[in-house]
């Protein structure tokens, strides 16, 4: 399977066709409707809306993240990103570090910790991030001109970084994911990504569903499951 190797090679793969036009129009439409009101950038704990929780256990997606992180392999997270005229704007070069649990606890290598719409999160170690694969759902057609997301690949095996970010950026040719309405952009959270702003009127929706090859991430701490 061609996407799978390239997400353990490269971090990242294109995954296209994956849901049909109207099937991502009826996603739309649900979240317009069960979500009229939010923030600038979009929908931070988008599962709650139960058409998003729908769609993060299609069987499509579960396919994909079972076949990257193992048959057990369950959705935790979503984010709906929508960028528009009304809300515009840049990413700087960054890993997605912080994960959700179910409650706090001291373990090494875990922390800072933080409180986001009453959810404990928690930046992790590499050991716990490499269980992790983020499936970006496109609402709409993603292009050069409206704020793709950027990736630096193979960054995914350097393990967290912090300094070497900007260095990292400098030194490595970055790769735009052009990925048509209804495809997926798969990714480690651990690849260095960006996204500029878009440069056109019409708007780029991704739906970012985090799966995890387990709920038990390090004994003792759980992931916060959007399903529970």
């Amino acid at each position: 399977m061609g996407w799978c190797h390239e997400i353990k090679e490269r971090g990242f793969a294109v995954v296209p066709d994956v849901f049909s036009e109207n099937r991502v129009n009826r996603l739309i439409e649900n979240i317009n409707r069960l979500s009229p009101q939010r923030s600038r950038a979009g929908v931070r704990h988008a599962h709650k809306l139960v058409c998003v929780s729908e769609t993060m256990h299609d069987s499509a997606l579960l396919g994909i993240a079972c076949d990257v992180l193992g048959p057990a392999a369950l959705p935790f997270h979503a984010t709906l990103f929508e960028k528009s005229p009304a809300g515009n704007w840049l990413v700087v070069w960054h890993q997605d570090t912080a994960l959700p649990l179910r409650e706090r606890a001291d373990v090494p290598g875990w922390g800072p910790w933080s409180i986001k719409e009453g959810v404990d999160y928690a930046h992790a170690p590499a050991s716990a991030l490499s269980q992790v694969l983020a499936l970006r759902v496109h609402l709409d057609d993603s292009v050069s001109n409206n704020g793709p997301l950027r990736v630096l690949p193979r960054t995914h095996g350097l393990g967290v970084l912090s300094d070497r970010i900007h260095e990292l950026a400098k030194s490595i040719p970055p790769v735009d994911c052009i990925c048509p309405k209804g495809g997926v952009v798969a990714m480690r959270p651990l690849l260095v990504h960006a996204s500029s702003k878009s440069c056109t009127e019409n708007p780029r929706r991704v739906l970012h569903i985090e799966y995890a090859a387990s709920k038990s991430i390090a004994h003792p701490l759980v992931l916060a499951v959007s399903t529970e």
